[in-house]
């Protein structure tokens, strides 16, 4: 059965956008201080990944030693030697630094403390060495040899730095002494370090670094503690307030705010002066102050006077905007920008790859070899289809001599891109790449040894991945951001490719290759706000109407169980179903209860799971990886994670594995399967949106089924519920760039 969706009333679920497991905390919600894991969830929204006790445990992982390191803990390991290197480049230079924002007084202060360079007061210019003057290009080393082949070895996943004994014990008395549950001792060791205890006695508020801490508990915490000495304008409070607000809007996706907004949220929190909060969090080192739209007017006003013309009194000038963000967001959105620039204007443009453009399979494909060819920078944007471009253009670059790899957001992504390069050895994860356990490693000044790296899925990648791995590239190395611009966003802060378009900083290239089939037709309909019927004589797409939450749960698992193995040979396990949030009564949590009884009974005695449980495992914040049990033993659970083998110790399966028959988009996005089932239940009408619709019908590649209790809402959200704006600043702060090359 065909139809266009939007035609049933509509069943149960909600929309909670949450790329990470739910963080299982344990103590009690309504104990002073303990962590409200669902009211926290249920606050995440699109594209962003909620905290759990792995974002405690990303710290820890950084001083962990290099050669034995699993992929998140190289990666985390290799954003903080990112943060020193900077750092250090940073200060070596004579030119101010300008982040295109006018800083003033304490504010300006502060930014130079953190960035150790002066204030900003020069044009933005300045902050960047001119071509002709920049340091010498790295000299890319001698091709190293292939590594030999090897079968992987388990992987154990990122654990947390063990907290000693003397501090955990000293932090319980503290946190029993302020009336909050002794579970959170070893998150706070891990949030704020060794000196835990003495920060809690002193500034009770720094539980609020604790995931999952809220501030009405903070607030009963410090109550416990101070008794009449705190109250709701206590200078601590109002500082760890501003972070704690900063931190959820990086959350759901922001990198700054404007600091109007924060102010709000502070007088929502019984603040009686938000602006001397913003004030005392300034000065407190907590957040970093910016101005945005002042650097053009001096300029103006300049070009006017020397044209004899004096500005009009009645002309409105934009408003300059102020934002607050933190140091570790402005820090990696300036190295960004820095090092994007430097890949423009260090490349070499007058390469001659017109004979393998003339041999591509297609005009886009060409055109991208061409571009690339000139150019040190460029964005490609397009579909599924789209991806044989960035495939052929790694063939092509391999053809001429040079080092070129493609590095995708997951292991499905890399399969595919491996099996349209045809050599396994050009495709990589973007995790696996930074980490060194994939790829063609580093060159002896520390740059990955390459000559074209194409970034696929680039919408899923945050400013601070971003930022990583734009600072391992070498100068006179070739970038290429593929991806397609019409899904949801990345899990962490930014919108890196959203950015990069925008600021038409590089040449363009966008695909002009279909998707094709019915699924193709009608994703590529959705992406320009039109939700189609199709013809679909082979049952491609089927809309299954359903009344409530029950029957959405039934049905789903009939197709997945029956419906779908039967008429297209599509096995249960190439089925994934995808859904608007992990609550309500048609989420993830009950769907995968439901397809674990239908398709892998057990008493999951293993923490849960059984062995042929289809899991997902959430390494680091943002990054899901689905896998299967295998097993469980001393060491912890098993999994085969699209054939890498994985442990997971016993003590972190709760915080980072859960169920993956039922995935939500966010979870979804950079991977498909053979056969999707799509779940609307009707209390999801609000979640709903024209990225989400679009990532979450593309996931099928042969079947998409579309359980459907929405009614109306669908074509609404497709036709007027665009992506969320993230704020950032990366965008002007490329624009701002010396680049000739960009694109007009």
């Amino acid at each position: 059965m065909t139809a266009l969706p939007g035609e049933t009333p509509g069943t149960g679920g909600t929309d909670t956008p949450q790329d990470a497991v739910s963080p299982p905390d344990e103590a009690g919600a309504q104990e002073p201080g303990a962590p409200e894991p669902e009211a926290e969830a249920e606050a995440a929204s699109d594209g962003a990944a909620e905290a759990s006790p792995v974002e405690a445990e990303t710290d820890a992982a950084e001083d962990s030693p290099a050669p034995e390191l699993s992929e998140a803990q190289a990666e985390l390991a290799a954003q903080r030697e990112l943060r020193e290197r900077i750092e250090q480049r940073k200060a070596a230079k004579a030119a101010p630094i300008d982040a295109g924002a006018g800083l003033s007084g304490t504010a300006a202060d502060l930014l130079a403390a953190v960035r150790a360079v002066e204030s900003g007061e020069k044009a933005g210019s300045a902050f960047f060495t001119p071509p002709a003057a920049q340091r010498a290009p790295r000299r890319p080393a001698p091709a190293a040899a292939a590594p030999q082949p090897r079968t992987p070895a388990p992987q154990a996943a990122p654990a947390p730095q063990a907290a000693s004994p003397e501090a955990l014990d000293a932090v319980r008395a503290v946190l029993v002494a302020g009336g909050a549950p002794e579970s959170l001792a070893r998150p706070a060791v891990g949030a704020l370090g060794e000196q835990a205890a003495e920060l809690l006695r002193t500034d009770p508020w720094q539980l609020l670094a604790v995931p999952g801490v809220r501030p009405e508990q903070a607030d009963g915490f410090a109550r416990a503690l101070l008794g009449a000495d705190c109250g709701p304008d206590d200078g601590r409070r109002m500082a760890a307030l501003v972070g704690w607000v900063l931190e959820r809007a990086a959350l759901r996706g922001h990198t700054a705010l404007d600091a109007e907004a924060v102010r709000a949220a502070l007088a929502e929190r019984a603040v009686s002066d938000p602006d001397a909060a913003v004030r005392e969090a300034v000065e407190e080192g907590v957040a970093l102050l910016f101005q945005e739209g002042e650097d053009e007017e001096p300029e103006e006003d300049e070009a006017a006077e020397e044209g004899g013309l004096a500005p009009d009194a009645d002309t409105p000038r934009e408003p300059v905007r102020i934002l607050l963000g933190l140091d570790r967001y402005a820090l990696a959105e300036e190295s960004l920008a820095d090092g994007l620039a430097r890949l423009v204007n260090a490349c070499e443009k007058a390469a001659d790859w017109a004979e393998a453009a003339a041999a591509a399979p297609s005009p886009s494909a060409a055109e991208l070899i061409r571009t690339t060819a000139a150019a040190g920078l460029v964005a490609h944007s397009g579909g599924e289809a789209a991806r044989a471009e960035p495939a052929a253009l790694i063939a092509a670059a391999r053809g001429l001599g040079l080092r070129a790899f493609g590095a995708a957001h997951s292991e499905d992504g890399r399969r595919r891109l491996a099996a349209a390069t045809g050599d396994p050895d050009t495709a990589v994860t973007l995790a696996g790449l930074l980490s060194g356990a994939q790829g063609p490693g580093r060159d002896e000044d520390g740059a990955l040894a390459l000559d074209l790296l194409v970034v696929l899925d680039a919408p899923q990648l945050d400013v601070e991945s971003a930022a990583v791995l734009v600072e391992a590239l070498a100068d006179g190395a070739r970038l290429v951001l593929s991806g397609d611009p019409g899904v949801l966003g990345s899990a962490g802060a930014g919108r890196v490719f959203a950015d990069v378009l925008a600021a038409r900083t590089c040449p363009q290239v966008v695909s002009r290759t279909p998707d094709p089939g019915p699924i193709g037709e009608l994703v590529s309909g959705i992406g320009i706000g039109e939700l189609n019927q199709v013809d679909a004589p082979g049952k491609e797409v089927v809309i299954v109407p359903v009344r409530d939450a029950g029957e959405a749960v039934h049905r789903t698992v009939q197709l997945v169980a029956d419906s779908v193995p039967r008429a297209f040979s599509i096995p249960a396990d190439e089925t994934q179903v995808i859904t608007v949030g992990h609550g309500g009564a048609a989420g993830t949590r009950v769907l995968n209860e439901a397809l674990k009884q239908r398709l892998n009974p057990g008493p999951g005695r293993f923490g849960g799971f059984d062995p042929g449980d289809r899991v997902v495992h959430v390494p680091a914040p943002g990054r899901a990886v689905p896998g299967v049990v295998r097993s469980a033993d001393a060491e912890g659970l098993h999994l085969d994670c699209g054939g890498v083998p994985v442990v997971v110790p016993q003590e972190r399966v709760e915080s980072s594995v859960r169920h993956g028959w039922a995935l939500s988009a966010h979870q979804a996005a950079g991977m498909r399967w053979p056969a999707a089932v799509v779940v609307l239940p009707g209390d999801a009408a609000a979640g709903l949106s024209r990225p989400w619709v679009y990532t979450a019908f593309g996931r099928g590649e042969r079947h998409l089924s579309v359980v459907h209790g929405v009614d109306q809402a669908l074509p609404h959200a497709v036709a007027e519920v665009p992506a969320q704006e993230r704020t950032t600043r990366l965008r002007p702060l490329l624009e701002a760039l010396p680049t000739p090359d960009a694109a007009s």
